[in-house]
C-alpha cells in the first residue's frame, strides 16, 4: 500500500467506525446475498460477529504502517478460518462484500481513490490469511 492509501483507510475507517454495528448488518447481509452457502459457517449470533469483524478490520487498519506487528495475528486467523471451511474463492466473496458495504456506507464519497485503497488494503490482509492456511497441514 502506498503511503497515501493508508491515510485514505485510516481517515475513512474513524467514519466506519461510528457506524460499526450498522456497517457490520449490512457487510453480513450482503455477503449472504452474494453466497448464501457461508451462512452455515456462522455458527454464533451475527451481531457478536459483526462485533468482532470490525475490531479485526480496526486492529488492521490501525497498524497499516507497521504491519509486521499483527503478521501473526493475522497468519493465525488464516488458520482459525480454513478450519471453519473458508477457501480461498470465499475471501474473493467477502472482497465484494466488504466493497459493497462501504460504497453504500460512504455514497458518492467512495471514490475510485478510496474503492482503489480499501482493496489494497483488504488484499494485504486475505493474502497473509490464504498463505497461512496453505501452509497449514489439512484437519
Amino acid at each position: 500500500m502506498t503511503p497515501e492509501q493508508i491515510v485514505l483507510v485510516q481517515d475513512s475507517f474513524k467514519q466506519v467506525a461510528a457506524i460499526k454495528d450498522k456497517a457490520a448488518a449490512l457487510f453480513y447481509n450482503r455477503l449472504f446475498e452474494l453466497d448464501p452457502s457461508l451462512r452455515p459457517l456462522f455458527k454464533g449470533d451475527i451481531a457478536e460477529q459483526g462485533q468482532k469483524l470490525m475490531a479485526t478490520i480496526g486492529i488492521a487498519v490501525q497498524n497499516l504502517k507497521r504491519p509486521d506487528a499483527i503478521l501473526d495475528t493475522v497468519r493465525a486467523l488464516g488458520v482459525r478460518h480454513k478450519a471453519y471451511g473458508v477457501t480461498d474463492a470465499h475471501y474473493d466473496t467477502v472482497a465484494t462484500a466488504l466493497l459493497d458495504t462501504l460504497a453504500t456506507a460512504f455514497g458518492p464519497a467512495f471514490t475510485p481513490d478510496l474503492r482503489a485503497a480499501w482493496t489494497a488494503m483488504y488484499g494485504m490482509v486475505a493474502d497473509v490469511m490464504k498463505q497461512a492456511a496453505a501452509e497449514t497441514a489439512p484437519a
